[in-house]
C-alpha cells in the first residue's frame, strides 16, 4: 500500500514537472529585439538549449540565464530543444545596430487621434437602452456603420441620423477581434436619433520629450502609453500630431497629491507624426527638429543596461518656456532582467533646487530623459504618491527597441 502512494506520488510529481516545463516554454517569447552587442537572456529550466539555426554550436541556458552578447546584426533564427535532441519552439532574434541619439528634456504635447471612434460610457435614450444586446463595451471602438467609414464623432452622428430609426449594422473592434452587430435608433426630445453610446475619436496630453534619433529622424517620449481617461486603456490610435506646448504653470507636489507641469497646446506649432502609442512610451517621425533646438551636435550613446550603475544620475527637463535643465537623481534600484513593464529603475530626486521647485516627480515630467555618466540610461515613468521625491524610470534600451519597431 506504501509503495504504491509513492508511486502515485512520483507520478504526480514528474507531471508536475512536466506541466512547469510546458508552461516555461509556451510563455516565452517567440521573437526579440536586441541591441548589438546586448545578451540574450533566455529564462528556462535546465535541460533546454538554444541553438542558432544553421550554425554548429549549441548554447546552453544554464541556471535559468544565458548570457551570450550577440554582435551579428539582422534576423537570426534560433531552435529551442530539450536535451539537445528534441525541438520543442522556434524563437526569431532581431539584433538592430547601436545607434546614438539626443536627449531632449523639452516639454511638448500630443494629440492622437484613433481609429474609428471610442466608446468611453452609455446611458439611456427616453428610458431605453438601445445598445443593451449589442455586445459592446467600454474601450470597444466603433469602425463602420452600414459599411460606412467611421473615423469622427461627426461621422457617426451623420450616420445615425440619417437611418430615421432603422436598424443600423455596426462594425466594432474588441480588444484584438472585430465583431459585428446591430443596434437600432432611438429618437429623442429634441427629435435627434441616438445609439446611447458616449465616443471620442481623438486625445491630447502634455509630457517631455525623450530623445530624438538623428539617423532615422524618429523621436521617443513619455517612456509610458497614453491613457483613456474614461475607460483606463491604452488608446489605439491611427496616426496623431507632436506638437509644441506653452508651459502656463507648475504646480508642487505633495504627499498623496501629485503635482503637475500645466500647459496648452491650442497654439502649438505641429513638429512631428506620431505612429505608434504603446505601453513603453509614443513613438513617431519629427519633422523640424531645430524649430525646438535639437542639435545633432549633441548625440550620445545609449547605455546597454547592464552598464547602468546604482548612483548618482540626472534627468533633463524643461519646467519655464525655453529652459531645459540638469537635476540630480539617484538611481536605487536597477531591475535589469524587467522586460514586462516600464518599471526598469527605482529613482530618488536629490536636487534639492527640483524639490523647491516641484516637491520631486510631477505629471508633465514623464519622459524625462535620465543620464549617467554622459549616456542616455532610460525615461522618468511614475511617481510614487505617497513620496514624490521617488518614481520609477524605463531602460533606454527598451524605448529604443520600440521605436524600432515602428520604424
Amino acid at each position: 500500500m506504501k509503495k504504491k502512494k509513492i508511486k502515485i506520488l512520483i507520478i504526480i510529481l514528474s507531471l508536475l514537472i512536466l506541466y512547469i516545463y510546458v508552461c516555461n516554454i509556451t510563455l516565452l517569447p517567440s521573437s526579440y529585439i536586441l541591441i548589438q552587442g546586448e545578451s540574450l537572456n533566455i529564462y528556462t529550466f535546465a535541460g533546454l538549449h538554444l541553438q542558432e539555426k544553421g550554425a554548429p554550436y549549441t548554447l546552453q541556458t544554464v541556471s535559468n540565464s544565458n548570457k551570450t552578447r550577440v554582435d551579428k546584426i539582422g534576423k537570426l533564427d534560433y531552435s529551442l530543444n530539450l536535451f539537445k535532441t528534441f525541438p520543442v519552439k522556434n524563437i526569431s532574434v532581431n539584433v538592430i545596430p547601436k545607434t546614438t541619439v539626443v536627449p531632449v528634456g523639452k516639454a511638448i504635447g500630443m494629440k492622437l487621434y484613433t481609429e474609428g471612434v471610442l466608446v468611453v460610457g452609455m446611458s439611456e435614450i427616453e428610458g431605453v437602452k438601445p445598445y443593451e444586446k449589442s455586445g459592446i463595451q467600454e474601450g470597444d471602438i466603433i469602425l463602420q456603420i452600414n459599411q460606412n467609414e467611421i473615423d469622427t464623432t461627426e461621422d457617426l452622428m451623420q450616420v445615425v441620423n440619417q437611418s430615421k430609426g432603422k436598424s443600423l449594422s455596426i462594425k466594432y473592434m474588441h480588444g484584438e477581434k472585430t465583431a459585428t452587430t446591430s443596434i437600432t435608433p432611438i429618437k429623442n426630445a429634441n427629435n435627434e436619433y441616438k445609439l446611447g453610446l458616449w465616443v471620442r475619436d481623438a486625445a491630447a496630453g502634455v509630457g517631455t520629450l525623450t530623445f530624438y534619433e538623428p539617423s532615422s529622424k524618429m523621436f521617443g517620449t513619455l517612456g509610458h502609453g497614453i491613457l483613456d481617461v474614461d475607460t483606463s486603456g491604452l488608446i489605439k490610435i491611427e496616426n496623431g500630431e507632436l506638437v509644441t506646448t506653452n508651459i502656463i504653470s507648475v504646480v508642487k507636489g505633495e504627499k498623496g497629491n501629485p503635482g503637475e507641469i500645466r500647459g496648452t497646446i491650442e497654439s502649438g506649432y505641429t513638429i512631428g507624426d506620431i505612429s505608434k502609442n504603446t505601453e513603453f512610451g509614443v513613438f513617431g517621425k519629427l519633422n523640424n527638429p531645430s524649430y525646438i533646438g535639437i542639435s545633432e551636435k549633441n548625440e550620445v550613446e545609449v547605455c546597454p543596461r547592464e552598464e547602468i550603475q546604482t548612483g548618482k544620475a540626472q534627468i533633463i527637463c524643461e519646467l519655464e518656456n525655453g529652459k531645459r535643465e540638469h537635476y540630480d537623481i539617484e538611481i536605487q534600484k536597477i531591475f535589469i532582467n524587467n522586460n514586462q513593464d516600464n518599471k526598469s529603475m527605482l529613482i530618488k530626486i536629490t536636487d534639492e533646487n527640483l524639490i523647491q521647485k516641484t516637491g520631486g516627480i510631477i505629471q508633465g515630467m514623464s519622459g524625462a530623459p535620465i543620464m549617467q555618466n554622459g549616456k542616455f540610461v532610460g525615461a522618468v515613468t511614475h511617481v510614487l504618491v505617497n513620496d514624490p521625491t521617488l518614481g520609477y524610470g524605463v531602460f533606454a534600451d527598451i524605448m529604443l527597441k520600440q521605436l524600432k519597431e515602428v520604424n
